[in-house]
């Protein structure tokens, strides 16, 4: 079984984006190599935002095995990202 892959859509411009961003670290260090964190700039990969229907940033999608399990849109808390990752880990 694969690990989760916590998707984080964002634009240099957003200034929630800039929120969300030391929550995804403190997220990272707490839950290391269990999670693969990809930051994605919806201005330098277009192609992938509109393949996700991208329409707000920051958006953060949650996979498993290909599979979409969480989409979330605007600033997510550590402890929320936790609740719903920790469950995915194998």
């Amino acid at each position: 079984m694969s690990k989760p892959v916590l998707f984080d859509f964002f634009a240099t411009w957003c200034g929630p984006c800039k929120m969300q961003t030391p929550i995804i670290e403190e997220l990272a260090k707490k839950m290391g190599d269990k999670v693969d964190i990809r930051k994605m700039d919806v201005d330098n990969d277009p192609e992938l935002a509109g393949k996700y229907g991208i329409r707000v940033v920051p958006t953060l999608i949650i996979e498993k095995d290909g599979k979409i399990v969480h989409s979330l849109e605007g600033v997510t808390d550590a402890v929320t990202l936790e609740k719903l990752l920790t469950p995915l880990v194998g």
